[in-house]
């Protein structure tokens, strides 16, 4: 399993119309072949900031299957123009504890 982790800054006084494209653009990411889940949280001490992660089995899944997909336009549609700066996204893998 592979971890996405994306710190989204959202632009002042846009956060309320985040969410509600967020909600819409959910179902899009969630029929991609190889997603697992999705979370996203909202920062209590700066409420402009997310954490969004995203399980997917393999790194491709998120890489290739998604980002190269006409679904992964509908998503960059709905939520791109609401992020200052563009967040950087990063992948881990579990480190086995045993």
């Amino acid at each position: 399993m592979i971890l996405e982790v994306a710190i989204l800054n959202v632009k002042p006084d846009l956060t309320q119309q985040f969410e509600t494209n967020f909600k819409r653009a959910s179902p899009i990411i969630s029929s991609v072949e190889g997603y697992r889940s999705h979370t996203l949280n909202r920062c209590i001490e700066d409420p402009g900031k997310y954490v969004l992660l995203v399980e997917w089995d393999k790194l491709e899944d998120h890489t290739v299957t998604f980002r190269e997909s006409s679904r992964y336009q509908e998503w960059k549609a709905l939520l791109h123009h609401f992020y200052d700066p563009f967040p950087t996204v990063q992948h881990f893998q579990e480190v086995p504890l045993q």
